[in-house]
C-alpha cells in the first residue's frame, strides 16, 4: 500500500513545515544564506554592518547552526547576540523550500515533492527527491535541474523539457529538508514507524541521480556538494556522495578534481549505435570518449571505482554477446557494475528483461572479475525508483514571463 502523507497529521515529530505554503516559500525578496561559502557569508554580513574582523567567527557560527544544528529561524541561534539575530531576520532568509507532497512506498522509500522560486521561470518550480532507507545506510538522491535537456528513451525524467538549473541552496535544501523529515539533526525525533538504518546517520549517503544532468549544472552542483562534504558542516564523506553523468566528457575530470566525489556513469549500452538511440548525448561524445575520460578520473583506483549503471531492457541490451562486449569495453578501468531492472512508466515502449537473462548477465560479468550486483527495484508503487522522476512544471514562454513581471 503506498502511502500519501498529510504532512502535519502523520507526521507530528517532524518541524512543522505546513502552517501556510505561502509563508514557506522562500522569499525572493531576500536573500538565502544557504549555499554561500564561509567568505561569502563574511561578506553578506558586511552588508548589515558586521565589522569585517568579525566576519570569520560570525561566519562559522552561522555555518554550525544551519549545517550541524539544521536550524531554519535566526531566533533559534542562542550563541548569536539579540539584535543581530533579528538583523540577519530583517535582511535573509534560511527558510526550507515548501512541500507540495510526500509519499511513502511499501517498502519504505520515501519521494517529496519541493517547490521553489520561480528565478526566471515565470512561475514557481517543482522537483522530486527521494530517501532509500537500507540495512546500514539512508541513501538521498538528489536532483540537480528542474527537467532534463537529455532525452534518454528509456527515462522518464527526459521526457519533461528542461525548466531552469537548481541553485546550491536549492541542491543543499533537499538535503537539509529530508534530514528535517527524518529527524536526522540533533536534538530532532525520527518520525514514528518510520524505516530508517537502526543505528548512526539516517541520511549517511548522497547520489547526484535525481532530475537533471549534474555536469550541465556543474558550478552550483560543486558548490553544494562541497558545502555537504565540509567537515565542520554536514560532514558527509565524499566517498558517500556519488555523481552520475550520462557522460558530459568535458566536466569529468573537473569532477574528480575539484568535487572528488565518487563517479558514476550512465552507460546502458556496448555500441555507439545503441547508446545514440538509448542516451543521445552519445552522438556528442562516444563511448570511446567517455571511457577514456574515465580512465583519466582523478584518484581512479580498485578503492576508488567508477560504477557504470545498466540498466537491462528486454530484447535491446540483454544478451550474453553484450555482456562479453561490456567486459571488454571496461577493460583495465576499476570498476563495478550496476545492473538496473527498467522501471516501466506510462507511454515508455521499452520492457525489463527477464529475471533468469539478468542473472545469467550479471554471471558473465562477475565471472570476468567485476562486481556486477543487481539493484533492487525501490518506490516503484510511488514512481521513485531509477528513471521515473518527473514534476509536471514547464517554463513559461518568454512574453508570458515579461507580463508576469511588469504586472
Amino acid at each position: 500500500m503506498t502511502v500519501t502523507l498529510d504532512i502535519a497529521r502523520d507526521n507530528p515529530n517532524a518541524p512543522t513545515v505546513t502552517a501556510a505554503a505561502s509563508a514557506l516559500a522562500p522569499n525572493e525578496d531576500k536573500p538565502t544564506l544557504i549555499g554561500l561559502s564561509r567568505e561569502e557569508l563574511g561578506e553578506a554580513l558586511g552588508t548589515i554592518g558586521v565589522a569585517q574582523k568579525q566576519w570569520r567567527m560570525r561566519a562559522s557560527q552561522l555555518w554550525h547552526w544551519l549545517y550541524v544544528r539544521g536550524v531554519s529561524d535566526f531566533a533559534q541561534m542562542t550563541n548569536i547576540a539579540k539584535d543581530l539575530r533579528q538583523k540577519l531576520d530583517d535582511n535573509f532568509t534560511i527558510v526550507r523550500p515548501e512541500i507540495v507532497d510526500e509519499q511513502i512506498s511499501v517498502d519504505g522509500t520515501r519521494k517529496w515533492l519541493f517547490r521553489f522560486p520561480p528565478r526566471g521561470a515565470g512561475r514557481p518550480v517543482e522537483v522530486e527527491t527521494v530517501y532509500i532507507p537500507e540495512e546500514g545506510r539512508g541513501t538521498l538522491c538528489v536532483s540537480s535541474q528542474v527537467g532534463c535537456t537529455l532525452t534518454c528513451t528509456f527515462c522518464h525524467t527526459g521526457t519533461q523539457k528542461l525548466v531552469r538549473n537548481l541553485t546550491a541552496e536549492e541542491i543543499l535544501s533537499q538535503i537539509l529538508m529530508a534530514r528535517d523529515r527524518l529527524g536526522d539533526f540533533p536534538d530532532a525525533s525520527t518520525p514514528q514507524g518510520a524505516i530508517v538504518p537502526s543505528e548512526g546517520r539516517l541520511v549517511s549517503n548522497i547520489v547526484m541521480m535525481g532530475m537533471g544532468e549534474p555536469l550541465y549544472n556543474f558550478d552550483n552542483v560543486k558548490k553544494a556538494l562541497l558545502i555537504a562534504s565540509d567537515g565542520d558542516g554536514l560532514s558527509l564523506s565524499k566517498r558517500r556522495i556519488t555523481l552520475s553523468t550520462s557522460g558530459v566528457v568535458p566536466e569529468i575530470f573537473r569532477t574528480g578534481d575539484e568535487i572528488g566525489c565518487m563517479l558514476a556513469i550512465s552507460l546502458h549500452a556496448v555500441n555507439d549505435e545503441l547508446r545514440d538511440v538509448l542516451v543521445p548525448i552519445n552522438k556528442k561524445w562516444n563511448l570511446e570518449a567517455l571511457l577514456d575520460a574515465c580512465r583519466k578520473y582523478p584518484g581512479l583506483s580498485n578503492a576508488k571505482r567508477i560504477t557504470f549503471e545498466y540498466v537491462m531492457l528486454k530484447g535491446v541490451n540483454d544478451s550474453n554477446k553484450d555482456a562479453l562486449e561490456l567486459v571488454r569495453l571496461l577493460k583495465g578501468i576499476p570498476a563495478k557494475i550496476n545492473l538496473i531492472p527498467f522501471n516501466p512508466w506510462p507511454g515508455s515502449e521499452y520492457e525489463c528483461s527477464d529475471w533468469e537473462r539478468i542473472e545469467e548477465f550479471a554471471d558473465i560479468v562477475n565471472r570476468a572479475g567485476y562486481a556486477s550486483p543487481i539493484r533492487t527495484p525501490r518506490g516503484r508503487d510511488i514512481f521513485a525508483a531509477c528513471g521515473q522522476l518527473k514534476s509536471a512544471s514547464e517554463r513559461m514562454r518568454k512574453k508570458d514571463r515579461e507580463a508576469l513581471a511588469a504586472s
